[in-house]
C-alpha cells in the first residue's frame, strides 16, 4: 500500500556546539554540517527507507537546494512526479543549532514552502489511489485544510504532525483521522500541561472532542501516549544515547505510516514508530537519520519492551 506525504522540503545548515546561545551571546560551535531536512521530506524518506511505497509532494526553489534535494528524493526510491518548482521564491532553509545533549533549537526560513497552494495540492492527480495521506504544518494552512477536506472526500486516512505548533480551526480538526502532537504541541492545542500519562489522557480526550478520531502524543524519553476508542495505552521510549534529537518526530511519523500502511494494529504501530525514531536520534542529521527496516526489526525484536 502506499502512502502520500504533502509538506515541506528544507535544507538544513546546522551548527553543533557545547551549549545554546543566550540572546546577545555569541557561542562557538565546533562542527557546521549542510543535510536535507523538512518535516514532510524528513518522514517522506523516513517511510521509504522502512521499504514503503512513498509519493511525497513539495514545493522548491528553482535553485540548488532544490535541485539537490529532489535528486535525494528519487535516490530514496520516492516518486518525485509532484515536487513543484515556484520560480519566484527560494527553497526552504532551516538553521539549526544542536548543544552537547543532543537538543537542537531551530529557525526556518519557509521560502517556496509557504507558496504550496491548495490548487497545487489539486495537480496531485494520483491523490485517490494512495492508502494514508501525511502532511505537517511548514506548508500554509489553508493548504493543510484543503489536503483534509480531499482525504474526507475520497475515504483516505488523514494523520496531521501538528508542527510547528499552532491553534488548528474546527474544519481541520474534524477532518482528521490520526494527530501526533508532541508534549508542546499538545498544550499550545488544548492548553492542557502534558508532563504524565495522566495529562496525556486529557489533552487527548480534548482533541478527540474537538473531532479527531485517534491521537498520539510522543513524549521524548517517556514514549508515546496513544488514545483511541476511548483508551489509553503508554509505549514506552526504547533505550538510546540521544546524539541530536532534530528529526526524531519525523521519523515516528514515516514510521507510524509505514507499519499502519501495512495493516497493523495501531498500538503495534506505535512501537515500530518508537524504535524507528529511538534509532535516529543516536544519529547525526535529519533524513540522514532514517533507520532502515531491518534495523528497525532488530531493536524490536532484542528489546524487553
Amino acid at each position: 500500500m502506499s502512502i502520500l506525504v504533502i509538506g515541506s522540503s528544507n535544507t538544513d545548515l546546522t551548527i553543533h556546539a557545547e551549549k545554546m546561545p543566550r540572546p546577545g551571546e555569541t557561542v562557538l560551535g565546533n562542527g557546521f554540517t549542510v543535510n536535507a531536512g523538512g518535516k514532510g521530506a524528513n518522514q517522506a524518506v523516513g517511510a521509504a527507507r522502512l521499504g514503503t511505497d512513498v509519493t511525497f509532494s513539495c514545493m522548491v526553489g528553482d535553485d540548488q537546494y532544490g535541485k539537490d534535494s529532489s535528486e535525494r528524493f528519487r535516490m530514496e526510491g520516492i516518486d518525485t512526479s509532484y515536487v513543484f518548482v515556484n520560480r519566484s521564491s527560494p527553497s526552504g532553509v532551516a538553521l539549526i543549532t544542536i548543544d552537547g545533549n543532543g537538543e537542537n533549537c531551530i529557525v526556518v526560513a519557509g521560502g517556496a514552502n509557504g507558496q504550496f497552494s491548495p490548487e497545487d495540492v489539486d495537480r496531485i492527480d494520483n491523490f485517490s489511489s494512495h492508502s494514508i495521506v501525511l502532511s505537517q504544518l511548514e506548508i500554509p494552512l489553508e493548504t493543510v485544510i484543503h489536503i483534509g477536506h480531499l482525504a474526507r472526500r475520497h475515504k483516505i486516512p488523514f494523520i496531521l504532525n501538528p508542527a510547528p505548533a499552532q491553534k488548528l480551526p474546527p474544519e481541520l480538526l474534524g477532518n482528521i483521522d490520526i494527530i501526533t502532537p508532541n508534549e508542546t504541541e499538545a498544550e499550545i492545542l488544548t492548553g492542557i500541561k502534558v508532563t504524565s500519562e495522566e495529562s496525556a489522557e486529557k489533552a487527548a480526550q480534548s482533541l478527540c472532542k474537538s473531532g479527531v478520531r485517534t491521537v498520539i502524543i510522543t513524549m521524548g524519553s517517556k514514549g508515546a501516549f496513544l488514545y483511541e476508542n476511548g483508551k489509553g495505552i503508554m509505549t514506552r521510549a526504547f533505550k538510546a544515547e540521544a546524539v541530536d534529537t532534530t528529526a526524531a518526530g519525523d521519523i515516528f511519523n514515516g514510521a507510524l505510516c509505514a507499519a499502519l500502511s501495512e495493516g497493523r494494529p495501531t498500538a503495534d504501530a506505535v512501537k515500530f514508530a518508537a524504535a524507528a525514531s529511538a534509532i535516529a536520534v543516536t544519529r547525526h542529521g535529519a533524513q540522514n537519520s532514517a533507520p532502515y527496516r531491518n534495523e528497525v526489526e532488530n531493536i524490536l525484536m532484542t528489546s524487553t519492551l
